[in-house]
């Protein structure tokens, strides 16, 4: 809970939070000027972005080469009234020809490790006996 003073140290230390005072201006911005640039052949990429800045304005440009092979770009301003950019692509769009999808077997069948089961017994032999009568005939 906040003191009176509206400061929120607990009560009893005997010093004051100090209040944060912001020292930039929120409207305006600051200038500055950078740039990057990534081109890799191997992995097919060719990118990149520059921008400037004179604290009220901000220009640039960012361009990319998209998977089907065009190229990118767009050139942009920003300040008060927004964002206004302009994209334009460079380059016909090519596609590979497309495929039907067979995948290769990525293992060989398995071959027996075992042979078939020779037959080592005749048909079964009867274990039991006829049974006997342990009794007279009835008299009933």
């Amino acid at each position: 809970m906040g003191r009176p003073d509206g400061s929120h140290a607990p009560e009893g230390y005997g010093y004051d939070v100090p209040k944060h005072q912001h020292s930039y201006d929120y409207g305006k911005g600051r200038p500055f000027d950078y740039s990057y640039v990534v081109k890799d052949a191997y992995q097919n990429l060719d990118f990149g972005h520059k921008s400037t800045s004179d604290g009220k304005l901000v220009t640039g440009d960012y361009h990319v080469l998209l998977p089907d092979g065009r190229n990118q770009t767009v050139v942009y301003t920003t300040d008060h009234n927004g964002y206004q950019a302009q994209v334009a692509y460079h380059g016909e769009a090519k596609y590979p020809e497309a495929k039907p999808y067979a995948p290769a077997p990525s293992y060989e069948a398995p071959k027996p490790t075992y042979k078939a089961a020779a037959t080592v017994y005749g048909a079964p032999a009867p274990t039991y006996e006829e049974p006997q009568a342990l009794y007279g005939a009835s008299e009933y």
